[in-house]
């Protein structure tokens, strides 16, 4: 009885909940909004790619919930919005750095003009322009734009002092901790997802099909070395999904290679996989292990998987703590030793809680929901301080 009424209760308050967002998005005007991604690769990236991934799914949103959305990005982007591109994604071009600064000074050029026709300028290229983005950002009015971080502001120390009173987001609290506390931070917000990209998976492979899933990069910063290694203590099987990336040195390149190669029985190297492989990649897997080396401010495959179902052993570091829940969405660990022990017992962990997990704190409607909330702020300061 007392269940039955709690959940009642719960089922009341979610539409109380829905209702009141339907009210408050009825009396909100409809915004201008441009959102500003980096030219390397397309919107949404067809393999790796997690800024844009994330733009790609906030600016979607954005226009189906019917504000007039703007994306500045490169042109094989696709995109409900207007775009505005001056040529192909950077990665394919293999041209200079004079030639990438001149795409990219054109178009922050285009933003600058234009920036009267906006309400909101949502920046998300991550201060790593150098002076470009720094004279960009000099000459622009800072009172409609925000910034969201999605890197380590330590990479560019000096505009993360010479620009502390820019109106920046985080995308963890942790991340926050690696910038001195100078940066004038007014929100954070995770990222988040479709709760229909990914089909959720109600039992992983048993057996001798049972897996671990790696899906990252090959670099010493995601260590599927230590992957390999928990792997192996475990007596599991593990499948690689991963693309080498530029830090990635010929010499670790081919220890992974090595220890794929010396553990053939049990590690399977799978290459890139898209938005629908990572469904069964990771949906059927045990767990997706998360051995990071480094303060990852947010991991999106963490959520990905979580999408699917599948828990998340992932190493106890950056912002990792923040995004799983311990003994509910996954297990974490900091020494080989606890991996494995957190290997087995990842079956413990029920996969319909770590798919509510998801919906509960990792969808694109809760992760645009906030954005906005941001956007209206800023405008609601703007308004007050020219009445002032």
């Amino acid at each position: 009885m007392l269940r039955d009424i709690q959940k009642i209760n719960k089922e009341e308050t979610i539409q109380t909940k829905e209702k009141l967002n339907k009210q408050k998005n009825k009396k909100r005007k409809r915004l201008r909004i441009a959102q500003l991604a980096p030219l390397a690769k397309r919107v949404p990236p067809k393999l790796y790619g997690g800024i844009e991934r994330c733009v790609y799914y906030l600016t979607e949103e954005l226009v189906r919930r019917g504000h007039s959305v703007t994306l500045f990005a490169s042109n094989e982007s696709l995109t409900s919005a207007k775009l505005v591109s001056n040529g192909p994604e950077l990665n394919k071009t293999g041209s200079p750095d004079s030639y990438s600064k001149s795409r990219y000074n054109w178009l922050l050029n285009q933003v600058r003009q234009n920036a009267s026709n906006f309400d909101i300028i949502h920046d998300h290229f991550d201060f790593h322009l150098s002076e470009l983005h720094q004279i960009f950002l000099e000459n622009l009015n800072k009172s409609s734009l925000i910034i969201t971080v999605h890197g380590l502001m330590s990479w560019a120390p000096s505009l993360s002092y010479e620009f502390n009173d820019f109106p920046l987001i985080s995308i963890s609290f942790d991340q926050r901790h690696h910038h001195g506390g100078h940066p004038n931070f007014i929100a954070n917000i995770y990222h988040g997802i479709p709760s229909n990209l990914y089909k959720f998976v109600k039992n992983s492979k048993a057996g001798e099909d049972k897996y671990l899933a790696f899906l990252g990069r090959i670099s010493p910063s995601k260590r599927p070395d230590m992957a390999i290694e928990i792997a192996v203590k475990a007596n599991i099987r593990l499948k690689i999904a991963a693309s080498t990336f530029v830090e990635s040195s010929n010499e670790y390149q081919n220890k992974i290679n090595k220890m794929v190669e010396q553990n053939k029985d049990k590690i399977e190297f799978v290459g890139e996989i898209n938005d629908k492989q990572k469904n069964e990649f990771l949906g059927n897997a045990l767990a997706l292990i998360f051995p990071i080396n480094w303060a990852e401010p947010f991991g999106m495959v963490i959520i990905e998987s979580m999408a699917c179902g599948t828990p998340v052993i992932a190493r106890s570091i950056g912002s990792v703590p923040e995004v799983i829940d311990e003994g509910i969405s996954g297990l974490l660990f900091k020494t080989i030793d606890q991996g494995v022990l957190a290997v087995n017992a990842a079956n413990k962990l029920n996969r319909s809680l770590v798919r509510q997990t998801f919906e509960k704190r990792f969808t694109v409607e809760k992760m645009v929901d906030n954005y906005e909330d941001v956007y209206y702020k800023s405008l609601k300061k703007i308004k007050e301080k020219k009445i002032k």
